[in-house]
């Protein structure tokens, strides 16, 4: 075992070295506040869609400080469109941490790096291992997946302890020697590996440097491989816009509240049912209503249905607490779920 073990640290490392992925901005660099920034959008993102939040957040915020002195709302509205919002608000609470108790510069331990909040223990170890050649596992889906294949490993991941034990695997199949080259050229390896050969479905096996130690390959039947047996249920769901606008052209919104779907961010008043839209005090003083058809958007666990109706305030009737009138100019600055966003740009 120990020499299979030896042998794949130094396949994935000279894998990597020659065909793995080195295009990546955030792979020309060894800042842990780039890694960092990249870690957390990357989370149950597309790279395709993070490149260019990437971007626009370095023109923004060129470093944590930038980050740390910044507003929620600047923070969440450049955010706007990426999704999973508790990640932006994390994010600007942990750079407000690094400056406040670290002066500025990001631990250098996976261990001190995982009590900052919104650092799991797979951000953590990426971190650590890039920036600061720690050896230190990480354990994001790509790479389970190709883990739980290599190792023919079929206990259920929907158990913590089953998860406990593919990390002690994970830590003892890290490279040995030479760390500070071989630790993010075999973090990186893992990861490009699961983006780009071990597929989810249709792994391209012929094309794995790992394929002759893979117990999954020699199966034949890797698609089987990670075990999770949890699956997530999606549910369909309605809920109704008011699109209160004034004399002004201005519109209404508010903040949501802090925990539940877009929490925090600021939005249309939100309703679940039509009748309690109707019955709105301010639809009710409204000279004309419209209700517009109905778009989908589509969140991880559910399809959200959603119905703008239209309405001009005349009068000054309330909405709701923490809430105001917002032009363009305002409005595009500020956090909004994308497809309040994308409906105000268009409508």
């Amino acid at each position: 075992m120990t020499a299979r073990v030896a042998t794949l640290a130094q396949q994935v490392v000279r894998w990597q070295t020659q065909y793995g992925r080195h295009h990546l901005p955030w792979q020309q660099t060894r800042d842990p506040y780039r890694v960092w920034l990249s870690e957390i959008m990357l989370q149950q993102t597309q790279v395709t869609t993070v490149l260019d939040y990437y971007e626009r957040f370095l023109q923004r915020f060129a470093d944590v400080t930038a980050l740390a002195h910044a507003s929620e709302d600047e923070v969440l509205a450049l955010w706007s469109g990426l999704g999973y919002y508790s990640r932006a608000r994390n994010l600007h609470r942990c750079a407000q941490m690094v400056v406040a108790q670290h002066g500025g510069a990001f631990p250098s331990s996976a261990q001190a790096l995982a009590l900052l909040p919104g650092i799991g223990r797979s951000t953590a170890g990426a971190i650590a291992a890039f920036c600061f050649s720690e050896r230190v596992p990480i354990l994001d889906a790509n790479v389970k997946r190709v883990l739980t294949r290599w190792l023919g490993f079929d206990a259920d991941l929907a158990l913590a302890a089953n998860e406990r034990r593919l990390w002690d695997h994970a830590q003892t199949l890290l490279p040995q020697d030479d760390l500070a080259h071989a630790m993010p050229r075999y973090t990186q390896g893992l990861m490009d590996l699961g983006a780009t050969i071990c597929l989810s479905r249709k792994p391209v096996c012929a094309q794995c440097p790992l394929q002759d130690g893979c117990v999954a390959a020699r199966q034949g039947e890797p698609e089987r491989y990670p075990v999770k047996t949890r699956k997530l249920v999606r549910k369909a769901q309605s809920w109704w816009l008011l699109v209160l606008r004034d004399g002004a052209g201005r519109v209404w919104l508010h903040k949501r509240p802090a925990t539940g779907i877009w929490a925090g961010l600021h939005c249309l008043p939100v309703f679940e049912a039509r009748e309690q839209l109707l019955a709105h005090p301010a639809i009710l003083a409204a000279p004309q209503v419209t209700e517009l058809p109905a778009f989908l958007h589509v969140l991880t666990h559910r399809d959200l249905y959603l119905h703008p109706v239209l309405a001009a305030s005349t009068v000054d009737v309330p909405v709701g607490e923490d809430g105001g009138w917002f032009d363009a100019g305002q409005w595009r600055q500020i956090g909004l779920p994308a497809p309040v966003r994308k409906f105000l740009e268009n409508w």
